[in-house]
C-alpha cells in the first residue's frame, strides 16, 4: 500500500464516530420520551383525571345556566363568586378564565402532583425502574423524559380545561367581543388568542410543582406515599400563602402568583407579576429538577 492510500482517513465510507454515536441517543433520547409520553396518556388513571378536568367547565357552565336561567343575574362578592363569572353570561368565553381560575388552586396542581409524584417511584414499586435502566439512555436521559412527559401532561390538561369551557360557553351562552377588565373592549378573535395565551402560562405556572413532585418520587420506592406528599406539601404551602403574618416569605412560594395570568386581560397587558411567576416557576424547577437529578443519579435500584 502507497502512502498515499495509508494517509487516507478512516471515516471515508462512512461518517465520523462522533456522529455514529450521536445519532444512537438522540435516537434512544427521542424514542424515550415518546415511550413515556405513551405510556402516561394511555394509563386509566391518567385518562380519569383528564376527564374529572374536562367535567369542572362543563359543572360551573350548567351552574351558571341555571341561577341566570330565571332571570337572576350573578352578582359579584362572597355569594357571587369570582368577577370572571359575572361575564360568562354576557360572552362564553369568560368561561374558559372563570374555569382556569377554579381549577388552579387545587384540581390541576392534584392532577400533576399525581403523575410527578409517581413518575419514578411508581416504576421501583412495579419493577420495571431496573429495566428502563437497561436501556442506553442511562439515568440523566430517563429522568429528562420522566419530566418532560409530566410537563406535556402540564400542557395537555390546561387545554383539556379551556377546551372543555369553550365549547360549553359556547353551547350555552353567546360569544362576542370581550371586555377586558380594564373596560375596554377587544375582538372575539384577540380574546380567544388571549384565552389560548393564558392557558400556556397556566400550564407553565406548574413546571415548578412538576419539579418538586419529581424530586420526591426519588426519595422513595412508592408511588402512593410520593403522590401523597407531593399533594401534601402543595395543601400546605397554598395554607401558607394565605397566613398574613408569613408575608414576607409568600412572593417565594410557588402558588403565589398562579393566578396572575388574569393580568393578561387588562390593556394594556400587566406583565410585572406574570413575569415573576415564570421566574419563580424556572427557579423552582432549576432547583428541585437539579435535586432529583442527584438523588436518582446516585440512589441504588433495587427494584
Amino acid at each position: 500500500m502507497s502512502r498515499a492510500e495509508a494517509e487516507v482517513p478512516a471515516v471515508v465510507g462512512g461518517p465520523p464516530d462522533e456522529v455514529r454515536v450521536r445519532g444512537p441517543r438522540l435516537w434512544w433520547t427521542l424514542g424515550l420520551f415518546r415511550s413515556e409520553l405513551t405510556t402516561t396518556f394511555r394509563r386509566w388513571r391518567t385518562l380519569a383525571l383528564l376527564g374529572v378536568l374536562a367535567a369542572v367547565p362543563v359543572l360551573i357552565g350548567i351552574a351558571v345556566k341555571i341561577q341566570t336561567g330565571d332571570g337572576g343575574g350573578m352578582g359579584g362578592g362572597p355569594q357571587g363568586g369570582p368577577a370572571f363569572l359575572t361575564q360568562i353570561t354576557n360572552n362564553g368565553l369568560f368561561l374558559v378564565f372563570a374555569a382556569l381560575a377554579a381549577t388552579l388552586p387545587v384540581f390541576l396542581p392534584m392532577a400533576v402532583g399525581v403523575i410527578a409524584g409517581d413518575a419514578i417511584a411508581g416504576e421501583a414499586h412495579g419493577g420495571t425502574l431496573r429495566y428502563l435502566l437497561v436501556a442506553p439512555a442511562g439515568r440523566t436521559r430517563l429522568l429528562l423524559a420522566k419530566y418532560a412527559s409530566t410537563m406535556a401532561f402540564c400542557l395537555v390538561a390546561t387545554l383539556v380545561v379551556a377546551a372543555s369551557a369553550l365549547a360549553v360557553g359556547a353551547l350555552l351562552f353567546p360569544l362576542g367581543e370581550v371586555t377586558t377588565i380594564s373596560g375596554t373592549r377587544i375582538s372575539f378573535g384577540d380574546g380567544l388568542i388571549r384565552a389560548l395565551l393564558i392557558a400556556v402560562i397556566v400550564a407553565a405556572s406548574l413546571i415548578g410543582l412538576a419539579a418538586l413532585g419529581l424530586f420526591l418520587s426519588t426519595l422513595t420506592n412508592s408511588g402512593i406515599a410520593a403522590m401523597a406528599a407531593t399533594v401534601g406539601l402543595l395543601i400546605t404551602v397554598q395554607i401558607l400563602d394565605t397566613i398574613p403574618q408569613l408575608h414576607a416569605i409568600q412572593p417565594y412560594l410557588f402558588p403565589h402568583y398562579w393566578l396572575s395570568f388574569a393580568d393578561l386581560l387588562r390593556e394594556p397587558v400587566y406583565w410585572d407579576e406574570i413575569v415573576k411567576n415564570l421566574g419563580l416557576q424556572a427557579l423552582y424547577a432549576a432547583v428541585f429538577g437539579s435535586a432529583a437529578w442527584a438523588r436518582f443519579t446516585a440512589k441504588d435500584i433495587t427494584a
